[in-house]
């Protein structure tokens, strides 16, 4: 298995940059394997605010740009979910 293999066999959801944010910020995440996934921001009430990704991804890394240029300052949620791996990372937006 060569390095490019290794950093694409598991499932990540990297912390956002930059962060603290205003007023956009990128989400980078892996998947080994090719299939559905979603990437949802919830606010700290668990409402969600925005999805960025909805539907079927290839396997390898992607990244996805949040534009919170209509939200208020504050501490945000992002969770990506597929049908092997679920993960949750925190963000602040300073305005």
């Amino acid at each position: 298995m060569n390095l490019q293999d290794d950093l694409h066999s598991h499932f990540s959801l990297n912390q956002n940059y930059p962060n603290p944010f205003n007023p956009s910020t990128l989400i980078n995440f892996d998947l080994p394997v090719a299939g559905y996934a979603r990437v949802v921001i919830y606010d700290l009430m668990g409402r969600s605010v925005q999805t960025l990704v909805d539907g079927p991804l290839s396997a390898g890394s992607h990244q996805v740009t949040f534009d919170a240029g209509r939200l208020a300052s504050g501490v945000y949620l992002y969770r990506l979910e597929t049908a092997g791996f679920t993960a949750t990372q925190k963000m602040i937006l300073v305005k």
